[in-house]
């Protein structure tokens, strides 16, 4: 309850052992022994457990261990064992083409994969997989079309992805498809074109089963972890890493689900274990900051991020990170030439895709600390680079709105920014306060309401619902949206809203 699970796995095993029958009292034992990292205790459990009683991450754990042992034929076994646990016998074909392949045997391994049905959980990885799987018998040129089918369909996983290939390219003698995989990539391009000219490998390319079966549970965790809302998947994580060690984007999924359940200290723990030359340290100083911050505790927050952008090696992304740890501290200004030494960089090494994002968190730290007509320049650059983004046009848009700028222009922003991402909230709300705002009140009230369907727990959305609702004179579901606005409401909306449910809307307290 106080979220030792170590120590509750050690006494739950230790319970059981005195209770051999009670299968429940070791499938707990054995839950948080795996929850908590501690294989060898979960390993001992799940082999005192029926087969047909184990929970699907246990048997995955045993597959795992099978394969790190060297005996994938008998890692089959835990796939399918019938009772009502979960039928894994999809997984079969990833570890019939992998044994083939470390057993030398390519054309077996990629007929292997070739036989996977369209319908298979597997079949949103089976490029990556025959791309990994030529590159370790060094056919490059095979390897190509897949490797670029698989970045393409990667979304978030797409930068680890990308530098598992280039280091699978580069082992395959061909460095020239290994520069080619990485152009576009990002932030971490420079530093990875530089590491492949000189010809060093970064330990990210998946080149036997262990690391194969390690990459697909965490693609598995990662979905799951967005798609669902209930209990994170935090024992598949824990064998992702199991089966391979080195693993550190399961490092990073995993101490984000940490910190999502109040584990700070172990997810920070892990992070910091994580070696400063690893070839994805970027993307984990970005969530240990992100869980510093969020735990506010900015100091030791700065401290990272800091650290990272006085390096030497300091790229764009490094600044940006900084800006971001600024603007959490309230430091605008700081922040905001964060973003423009991030930007500087973005520029020098033309990193196009990065470079509007970059002018928007600036425009925002700028607009934060009372600099409008700074913050409107930064937009204006970056809307010549993406003239069509949602994002860009809202913020523009609003912030005219917010000043009495050019009100036809601003409306039309934000209406087109709504029709170029209508399941936004915060644009759809956009939309219906400067409907509000020029007098159209009816019409903004359906424009709110819509908005706070599709995010109720965002305090301005139902703050701005409130205001718009009074007006029209419907006091009673005015005081409702306002008080579904300070649940979650801080600062200066909390001050307004509190004021607003004292003595009702008055131009003091109104929404900006």
């Amino acid at each position: 309850m106080r979220g030792d699970h170590a120590q509750a796995a050690q006494l739950l095993s230790a319970l059981a052992d005195t209770q051999p029958g009670q299968t429940e009292l070791a499938k707990k034992a054995l839950t948080e022994a795996i929850g908590s990292g501690q294989m060898d205790l979960a390993l001992k459990l799940s082999h005192a457990i029926p087969a047909t009683s184990l929970p699907t991450d246990a048997r995955l754990l045993l597959v795992a261990e099978e394969i790190r042992r060297g005996h994938p034929e008998r890692a089959a076994q835990w796939l399918s064992v019938g009772g009502d646990t979960a039928d894994l016998s999809f997984l079969a074909p990833l570890i019939t083409a992998w044994t083939a392949a470390d057993r030398g045997n390519a054309d077996q391994a990629i007929s292997a994969l070739d036989a996977l049905p369209s319908t298979s959980l597997l079949a949103p990885l089976v490029e990556e997989e025959r791309a990994f799987i030529l590159l370790k018998f060094r056919r490059s040129a095979e390897a190509e079309l897949p490797a670029r089918r698989a970045v393409g369909s990667a979304n978030a996983r797409e930068e680890k992805l990308r530098i598992a290939l280039a280091d699978a390219f580069l082992a395959a003698g061909d460095r020239q498809r290994a520069l080619g995989i990485i152009e576009g990539m990002g932030d971490g391009e420079v530093a990875a074109r530089e590491r492949i000219a000189a010809g060093r490998r970064n330990g990210q390319a998946v080149d036997n089963l262990s690391k194969a079966f390690s990459e697909v549970m965490t693609a598995f965790s990662a979905d799951l972890a967005r798609l669902q809302r209930g209990a994170p998947p935090i024992g598949l994580v824990q064998v992702a890493r199991y089966a391979n060690p080195q693993n550190s984007s399961a490092v990073a999924l995993l101490a984000l689900l940490l910190a999502g359940q109040d584990r700070t200290e172990e997810a920070l723990a892990l992070l910091r274990a994580v070696p400063q030359n690893d070839a994805l340290i970027s993307q984990i100083q970005d969530v240990q900051v992100r869980i510093l911050t969020n735990d506010k505790r900015f100091d030791e927050a700065y401290r990272v991020a800091a650290t990272a952008a006085a390096a030497q090696t300091a790229d764009a992304s490094d600044f940006s990170r900084l800006g971001d740890v600024l603007q959490a501290m309230k430091r605008h200004g700081p922040a905001a030439d964060a973003y423009g030494r991030a930007i500087a960089m973005a520029q020098a090494q033309n990193l196009k895709s990065e470079l509007w994002t970059l002018l928007l968190l600036r425009a925002s730290a700028l607009e934060d600390g009372n600099r409008w007509p700074e913050a409107r320049a930064s937009l204006q650059q970056a809307l010549a680079i993406a003239p069509e983004q949602p994002l860009l046009l809202n913020f523009m848009g609003y912030g005219q709105l917010e000043r009495g700028e050019n009100l036809d222009s601003a409306e039309a922003m934000i209406r087109k920014a709504s029709e170029l991402a209508p399941d936004n909230a915060s644009i759809t709300d956009s939309l219906g306060w400067a409907q509000f705002k020029r007098g159209k009140v009816s019409e903004a009230i359906g424009t709110l309401q819509k908005a706070a369907e599709k995010d109720p727990d965002q305090a301005e959305i139902q703050e701005h619902l409130g205001d718009a609702l009074y007006r029209s004179g419907r006091r009673y579901e005015a005081r409702f949206a306002w008080n579904a606005a300070l649940v979650t409401a801080e600062d200066d909306i909390a001050t307004r809203v509190k004021a607003k449910l004292a003595s009702g809307l008055t131009p003091a307290n109104a929404a900006p």
